[in-house]
């Protein structure tokens, strides 16, 4: 999908479910769309996601496991 010449803002944010390989889930995980390539780049969207854990877990002192999947939350139609 090509993206509009509108600028990106601050919400412009591409939402994922992830699953970890111990099976943990975290819903709704806000990457955002300036941070990758398209909405459905997944790669790019685990490497942010595996990025923002490594920044939570310096914090909490408490490791995430290995991201195993990510599925894209699709929008709601309003």
């Amino acid at each position: 999908m090509a993206r509009s010449s509108r600028k990106l803002t601050e919400s412009d944010f591409v939402i994922f479910n992830v699953v970890y390989e111990d099976g943990a889930l975290s819903s709704n995980r806000k990457v955002p769309l300036a941070e990758i390539e398209s909405e459905s780049d997944v790669a790019g969207a685990k490497a942010v996601i595996e990025a923002q854990d490594r920044d939570i877990a310096e914090k909490s002192g408490r490791p995430r496991g290995r991201v195993k999947s990510l599925e894209r939350v699709k929008a709601k139609k309003k």
